[in-house]
């Protein structure tokens, strides 16, 4: 469920006080806290590790019946140790995600949660391609999931906040599935994901979003490449740079980008690839980060290319960032190509798999390829570890290798042959290794456990400067009528060091000047600088600006109605020139999510119709939600219709409860699917092209939580059907969601058109 963070702090502090690990001066957490480790680079600092494994062996702890594709987390805190481990059990529609607390000596469960997947391009089950993370300071467990439900958990398992991605920001999804991992510095977590938001969010972009760990409140967004090509689960990795605390990510868009973790402004950004950077750079203790890619480079038709980028570019002062750098940045390249496994560093060599199935070692001040050895037909996500003088590392056929790196080669002492795909990097912590594959995850090592080391102490942040920038928490918000929200207003120095406190300030809404859709939010500022939508608000966005003294800062929201909402479009102006010289047009409602480029408002026979864009073959397919995501025992009813001719038509619907509900045009059918590979029933239904029809559909789900989703077709005009042309059952139903529209204008060759949207509570 959604949360309002701010109207949930009482709650989230009584359920971490009654925490055990609820802060460090109740408990010390250690442990394998991200799936990079404590060092980022890949490294355990652990000794006295296996050399070999043996399947049913004396080293072999356990084998638990879950499949996933990334790495577990161990946490020690008071005397206690932890597995936090993502997989996924089940099968077509009752495939589910699971974040599972395990014994790490038994391999029992201790918790679980389970989540669905909703609306997603998901295929092939690739599910889970990421891994939790672990606050340092609290415990708390935090997980992006493939749909995009970004939710936090107390060691117990309680939940503390969560957002749904999807449908407040407009996360896209995409076949690969691949997701990530949640990256905790300070007092932020933070996750990534191409969005298409609203407003000047709009636009398809790989964005970062920094939460408060523990409120879930928005503190920044941040937006630091071009158009992407591709997705991407490159980690950010944290470092210090002109006294800047940054990180340091791949990007969809092809980009090594470098961001400031306090304020979320980009600092620079280096253009590395065509396609999208999925493998987490790695800092070489240096002053530079090692990286690979496995796309077309921008220089050459080449493919794949490892560098050693130069860091420390600054914007001029008084310009803001991204700096682009040039080559010149790069201290030296190698020939390798990788797409998604990730190299680790130690003492100077780098160790990389590539897509051939090679471990290669790589001098990591020279570029020099030392050695290569042939380890497998090829490798896909894996990511070696490097721990004791061994190296560990998985590959896609099941095979996993301790291997001992020399001068001009590897020595393998050890090759299992797991049962099904190794996908993810080994985890290792207190003498136990763990291994993800797609039917298990195994545990091998000491029951006794070993002797685990201390984390690295982090560098102390350096005194502020003077205040020069408003730092405004939550920075984006979603009320409804009714609805208060409070605000935290810090002041920060130029490099985003946190300076005072500030009491109050001046209030007044902002119109940004770039903003297509000039609007305001209906809400107001009350006397104690508390946002307000009054009961009477109505559906709206826009931005605000706070003052305070010389300081400056800017926050927006929206406001959705609750139920019922009515939209027939009449009370839109069509004014807007049209750029390809057909008519003119206006804009959809700037508070609908994904609705931005992928759908205009047109005159239509005497009405006006909401009517799916051509002009961008990549948004052929509209998903856009126009209501709360907290939104559940509900009914849509909306007029659909498609163009086109006898032999092709394009799909139209409504999204109720995260499910889609729609006319499929070739196929004559209507059809309810949620995603196609896990929940999609059609039964036929003859529907023409020019021809207006009334869809309607309803969820219900029961006690035990399973549901059925219902729905019914007619002409427009005609009387309704008694009966539904489907009913389909759902084991896990889900639960709630925002209510949406759906358009997929195939090949973007015949417009698909939507009226009289209307959206009430179930009778």
């Amino acid at each position: 469920m959604f949360k309002q963070p701010l109207q949930n702090l009482l709650a989230i502090s009584a359920i971490l006080l009654s925490t055990a690990w609820a802060s460090p001066t109740t408990a010390e957490v250690n442990g394998w806290l991200n799936w990079r480790g404590p060092l980022q680079t890949g490294e355990s600092l652990e000794k006295g590790l296996p050399d070999t494994l043996e399947l049913n062996g004396e080293n072999h702890l356990w084998t638990k019946d879950l499949k996933g594709r990334g790495e577990p987390l161990i946490v020690s805190s008071d005397g206690e140790e932890r597995v936090y481990a993502w997989g996924y059990r089940g099968e077509g529609p009752d495939l589910r995600e699971y974040l599972v607390c395990l014994d790490p000596v038994s391999g029992e469960t201790i918790w679980e949660e389970g989540f669905n997947d909703f609306l997603s391009d998901n295929v092939y089950d690739r599910y889970t391609i990421g891994s939790p993370g672990v606050d340092p300071e609290t415990g708390n467990v935090y997980l992006l999931t493939t749909p995009g439900i970004f939710a936090c958990f107390t060691p117990k398992g309680e939940l503390l906040w969560q957002h749904s991605f999807m449908e407040e920001y407009g996360r896209l999804t995409f076949p690969n599935g691949r997701t990530g991992c949640p990256v905790i510095d300070g007092d932020l977590v933070i996750v990534r994901g191409i969005t298409s938001n609203w407003g000047s969010d709009g636009p398809a972009r790989d964005r970062f979003y920094a939460f408060n760990k523990v409120s879930g409140e928005l503190v920044w967004t941040s937006t630091p490449g071009v158009g992407p090509h591709d997705s991407s689960f490159s980690t950010p990795i944290f470092g210090w740079e002109n006294g800047r605390r940054v990180f340091y990510c791949g990007t969809g868009c092809g980009n090594i980008v470098c961001v400031n973790v306090k304020t979320g402004d980009p600092v620079w950004r280096y253009q590395f690839s065509r396609g999208g950077v999925n493998s987490t750079v790695v800092p070489d203790g240096q002053g530079n980060i090692i990286a690979i890619h496995g796309k077309e480079n921008i220089d050459s038709t080449e493919t794949g290319r490892m560098i050693s980028l130069k860091t420390g570019a600054e914007p001029k002062e008084g310009e803001s960032g991204p700096v682009v750098i040039d080559q010149s940045y790069e201290n030296w390249r190698a020939p390798l190509m990788m797409f998604t496994s990730s190299p680790c560093i130690h003492d100077g060599k780098i160790y990389q798999t590539v897509h051939t199935g090679e471990l290669v070692c790589v001098d990591s001040k020279s570029g020099k390829i030392l050695w290569q050895e042939k380890l497998s037909a090829d490798q896909i996500h894996a990511s070696p570890i490097y721990a004791d003088g061994k190296i560990y590392v998985g590959f896609p056929q099941g095979d996993f290798y301790i291997l001992r790196p020399g001068e001009t080669g590897a020595e393998t002492l050890c090759h299992l042959k797991l049962e099904g795909a190794c996908l993810g990097a080994p985890s290792i912590w207190n003498g136990r290794i763990y291994v993800f594959t797609t039917d298990h995850l195994y545990c091998f090592g000491s029951a006794k456990g070993g002797n685990p080391p201390q984390p690295p102490s982090e560098k102390s942040a350096p005194e502020p400067g003077p205040a020069a920038q408003l730092q405004i928490v939550p920075s984006e918000v979603l009320m409804r009528p009714g609805e208060t929200v409070s605000f935290d207003i810090d002041s920060l120095d130029s490099k985003g060091f946190f300076v005072d406190d500030v009491d109050s300030a001046e209030w007044s809404k902002f119109i940004p000047p770039t903003a297509k859709v000039k609007v305001k939010m209906d809400a107001e500022f009350n006397d104690s600088g508390e946002l307000v939508a009054g009961e009477d608000a109505t559906i709206s966005a826009g931005a605000y600006m706070a003052k305070s003294g010389d300081l400056k800062g800017t926050i927006r929201g929206r406001v959705l109605p609750e139920l019922p909402i009515k939209e027939d479009f009449e009370s839109f102006e069509i004014d807007v020139p049209d750029p390809n010289g057909e008519g003119k047009f206006a804009f959809p409602p700037l508070p609908w999510i994904g609705a931005r480029f992928k759908w205009d408002i047109r005159e239509m026979d005497g009405n006006k119709v909401l009517s799916k864009t051509l002009d961008n073959v990549l948004f052929q397919r509209a998903i856009t939600f126009i209501g709360h995501p907290d939104e559940s025992n509900y009914t849509v009813q909306a007029d659909v219709m498609t163009d086109g001719n006898r032999r092709m038509k394009s799909n139209v619907g409504v999204i109720n409860q995260r499910y889609f509900i729609a006319l499929i045009g070739n196929a004559q059918q209507i059809e309810v699917s949620s995603n196609h590979n896990r929940l999609k029933v059609g039964v036929p239904f003859k529907w023409d092209a020019k021809k207006w029809y009334t869809l309607k559909t309803r969820v219900d789900v029961a006690p035990d939580g399973s549901g059925v989703v219902r729905a019914k077709a007619w002409p427009k005009g005609e009387d309704e059907p008694e009966g539904w042309n489907i009913e389909v059952p759902h084991k896990h139903a889900h639960a709630q969601g925002a209510p949406g529209l759906f358009g997929f204008a195939l090949q973007s060759r015949f417009k698909v058109f939507v009226d009289n949207v209307v959206v009430t509570p179930n009778e």
